[in-house]
């Protein structure tokens, strides 16, 4: 087993798993700092550029005021309350760099850390409460609507596609238990909940000391049922180590990129009929390879570019999985 990250190092990953036990995140003074210095700046009032031309907030979303989060964007909300996994707003900021819906657009300011990520998911878990905070209040309702005394309770608000998804993945799936974690954390992985009380979790093995090798990521062979999104990014992982996901029928994120991995390994995806997105940038994976995915029909996104896939390759994909984004460039 190589050696893995400090107990120093590793300590806000254990207390963000244990956040029933954590003091509550603060708004104001832990979320709001890095929501204004990478968000705000597009998702702001409305106000007056150099040349007088009035900028709206992106997407009619702004984020300077408690209220306007709250309000959501012109697509409607953006938080759900405790639950992190429904909440379009951590969704967006945890997509894959490449995905043309992640935020902050490239150029535009940094993604969130690893750190701003834990923080941010447990913020919505524990309930998305602002405290004292209410931020810019400018075009903020002066009172809101009164129902009338006889209406009856408003029907909650549909679940979006990739809710709906979660939801039914996550129904009649037991926890897993926690020697099955300690396994992966041993072997220098991080194991998250997709929500507080979601048995379905996100792994990854990018902060270990030393790149994460087959027989660390396998060590998380023992929760793989759980497993919706997998990110074995920038590791030592070889075509072995996707034995893994031969036993992940609920994994809907893979991200193989920056990774060794090639053709071979992609005869272990065939059974992943819930795979959304797949990101395959800077591996050894060719044209022959992507014929393993073209029977994948619930895919959404593949990402390809700096592969040896030839832009021949990709197009042939695109033709067997129309509805898919495949970016190859």
């Amino acid at each position: 087993m190589r050696p893995v990250l400090p107990a120093l190092a590793l300590m806000p990953l254990a207390l963000s798993l244990a956040n029933l036990q954590a003091a509550p995140v603060q708004f104001e003074s832990e979320i709001f700092p890095f929501l204004e210095k990478k968000c705000v700046e597009c998702h702001r009032a409305p106000y007056k550029d150099k040349n007088g031309k009035v900028v709206k907030p992106k997407a009619g979303l702004r984020m300077d005021g408690a209220w306007a989060i709250l309000a959501g964007s012109e697509n409607g909300a953006v938080l759900t309350a405790g639950d992190a996994a429904k909440s379009e707003l951590y969704l967006r900021v945890t997509l894959p760099p490449e995905d043309d819906d992640f935020m902050p657009p490239r150029g535009k300011a940094d993604p969130l850390t690893a750190t701003e990520l834990d923080l941010f998911q447990r913020w919505i878990n524990e309930g998305a409460r602002f405290g004292d905070w209410e931020g810019n209040t400018e075009g903020k309702p002066k009172t809101p609507p009164t129902p009338p005394a006889d209406a009856k309770a408003a029907p909650a608000a549909p679940r979006s596609e990739i809710q709906q998804l979660y939801h039914r993945l996550s129904e009649g799936l037991t926890p897993v238990a926690e020697e099955a974690r300690e396994a992966v954390t041993a072997a220098g992985g991080r194991v998250l909940p997709l929500a507080r009380t979601s048995p379905l979790l996100s792994v990854d093995f990018r902060l270990t000391a030393a790149e994460a090798n087959d027989e660390d990521i396998l060590s998380a062979r023992g929760l793989a049922a759980n497993i919706a999104h997998l990110d074995l990014s920038r590791t030592a992982a070889t075509d072995a180590a996707l034995a893994l996901v031969r036993d992940t029928p609920r994994l809907v994120r893979l991200d193989l990129s920056n990774t060794g991995i090639g053709d071979e390994a992609l005869k272990h995806l065939s059974g992943l009929k819930e795979l959304r997105y797949l990101n395959l940038h800077g591996t050894a994976v060719t044209d022959a390879g992507l014929d393993q995915l073209q029977s994948l029909i619930s895919l959404d996104a593949v990402y390809l570019w700096q592969s040896g896939v030839t832009e021949a390759g990709a197009k042939k994909l695109r033709n067997a999985l129309p509805h898919a984004r495949i970016n190859s460039k």
